[in-house]
């Protein structure tokens, strides 16, 4: 408890330092352009390496095999469209936020509103995970397994985080992402190591174990081949479905999500946004990497049957496996402090990445829907300010009421559904914006519209809502979609709707194409891409 309270006092004590240098909107928003390249890689690293994917990622690994290592791969490479496609574009034509990209060329009032409501909706999807997360991980650390006391620390974990964002705003924010991404890679290092010196350094031993402690009883070789939680006898065709639009969701997932685009923002050039994200791919790399013998580690460490009676949904599975190698290497004493060496780097994580999330969705609501819809423009920079913040408020206490109630979904798998849903609503918009000379405001409202609420339509009528022993509603179905994963229905709708509803619409502005063009290639205007 001392060294998990020491890292909480250490990130209030940044956040503080931050808001005593937070003074103008830009300080706010954007940190004030100050970060170099490689600071902000950092940052975009512990933005990017949240629960899902320290204690999702190991659980799913530790509970299905091979399967929970697709979440890793895809993951990963989703960085390969944000930086080839959206990093630098992003970070040449806008300002604060991702519809300051939209609304230059279009009409910017129903632009913003879509853009402002679809960054909320993935923001909070997003921050369920990590609320679910931190019940979990709490729960391990202080012995409470009820779901009333995880609820509580649910509510604690959003109060801090509203303290954070409140507060610190992007600079605050930013450095407690930096701190964040050195622990935790220094914590999943650390436990690497000593997972790997148990098995001789030979994988293939490690793997060996693994299957034999946690795979299938009849067959334990089938843990390190595909089929054990997608595309499964039982499941038939939907299960190999499911896992390609799980894939599809994690590829390009990435490049719409609301937090991820504004740090490209917080640096002061376009060369600064490449260095960022190269540095972000190299983190997020080796990570990912790490993941897998956090996870095969904990299926041959701990076991299946120990990680779901901690938690049915594996998401105590590092922490535990911390622990128990601890105790095998140091002793009792050993493992007792590895496990809140490690617990508390994984809270870190969550508060780092729920501080960015509630960011990017509170400076949305007072920047594109305060400032530009409700008030046309009118507000003052202090204004929007006071209405981030309060905004920030509202938004977590929704994400509190929801993570309440879906405690016991892996949390990984919470942040696919929150990938899908930017990759089929935001995607669409951003990639046809930056590409497309015909692209027009019908068409973005569409894309936005259309995808957003496709995904959301077929998560509530899918077995991860209801007719699932880990659905939200047990005892309620009405799943009439029979894929977890939204993605292959709902990404290709929100392409779709985009293009209809720009050739439906004679509305084209060829010179702010050509503007936003040579904006995006060169950088050239960016800081007054809103002032139009």
């Amino acid at each position: 408890m001392i060294l998990f309270l020491t890292f909480v006092a250490a990130t209030l004590a940044i956040t503080f330092w931050a808001s005593r240098q937070t003074k103008t909107a830009a300080d706010y928003y954007a940190g004030g352009r100050s970060f170099s390249g490689v600071q902000n890689g950092l940052a975009i690293g512990g933005d990017y390496m949240s629960a899902a994917s320290f204690l999702g990622i190991a659980g799913i690994i530790a509970l299905s095999g091979y399967d929970g290592f697709l979440y890793s791969i895809g993951f990963l490479v989703a960085w390969l469209v944000a930086l080839l496609l959206v990093a630098e574009l992003m970070r040449n034509s806008g300002k604060f936020t991702m519809a300051d990209v939209l609304a230059f060329r279009m009409s910017p009032r129903p632009v913003r509103t879509a853009a402002g409501v679809s960054t909320i909706v993935v923001s909070i999807f997003y921050l369920l995970a990590q609320m679910v997360g931190a019940g979990a991980l709490v729960g391990l650390l202080l012995g409470i397994h009820s779901p009333a006391g995880k609820a509580w620390t649910i509510v604690g974990v959003g109060a801090l985080m509203i303290v954070y964002v409140v507060f610190g705003g992007m600079k605050g924010t930013t450095w407690v992402q930096i701190v964040k991404a050195v622990l935790l890679m220094s914590g999943a290092a650390l436990v690497t190591l000593l997972v790997l010196g148990k098995f001789g350094f030979n994988l293939s031993a490690l793997l060996t174990q693994a299957a034999t402690t946690s795979g299938p009883k009849a067959n334990p070789g089938n843990f390190l081949i595909p089929g054990q939680k997608y595309g499964t006898d039982a499941q038939g065709l939907a299960g190999k479905i499911d896992l390609i639009s799980l894939g599809l969701a994690l590829v390009l997932g990435t490049a719409g999500l609301p937090h991820i685009l504004i740090r490209f923002y917080t640096v002061p050039t376009a060369k600064d946004a490449r260095k960022s994200v190269l540095w972000g791919i190299g983190i997020i790399g080796v990570f990912y990497l790490l993941t897998l013998v956090l996870g095969f580690g904990a299926a041959a460490v701990v076991g299946k049957e120990a990680i779901v009676a901690g938690d049915a949904a594996g998401n105590t599975a590092a922490p535990m496996l911390a622990q128990r190698i601890g105790e095998e290497i140091f002793g009792a004493g050993g493992g007792t402090i590895l496990l809140a060496f490690i617990g508390a780097v994984a809270f870190a994580t969550i508060l780092a990445v729920v501080a960015g999330l509630t960011l990017a969705s509170s400076s949305s609501f007072s920047h594109d829907l305060y400032a530009h819809v409700f008030k046309r423009g009118q507000a003052t920079e202090r204004q929007e300010v006071v209405v981030a913040r309060v905004s920030a408020l509202v938004i977590g206490a929704v994400a509190i009421g929801l993570g309440i109630l879906a405690q016991g979904q892996n949390v990984a798998f919470l942040v696919a559904l929150a990938f899908a849903v930017a990759a089929s609503g935001n995607l669409p918009a951003i990639l046809f914006s930056l590409f497309w000379k015909r692209f027009n405001t019908a068409g973005a409202v569409a894309a936005i519209y259309g995808g957003l609420v496709s995904a959301l339509v077929l998560v509530i009528f899918s077995p991860v809502v209801s007719g699932g022993p880990t659905a939200l509603f047990k005892t309620a179905d009405f799943s009439w979609f029979p894929l977890s994963n939204p993605g292959i229905v709902s990404i290709p709708l929100g392409f779709i709707c985009g293009w209809l509803g720009t050739i439906l619409s004679k509305e084209f502005n060829a010179a702010k194409y050509a503007e936003i063009e040579v904006r995006s290639l060169t950088g050239v205007g960016a800081e007054k891409a809103t002032e139009h």
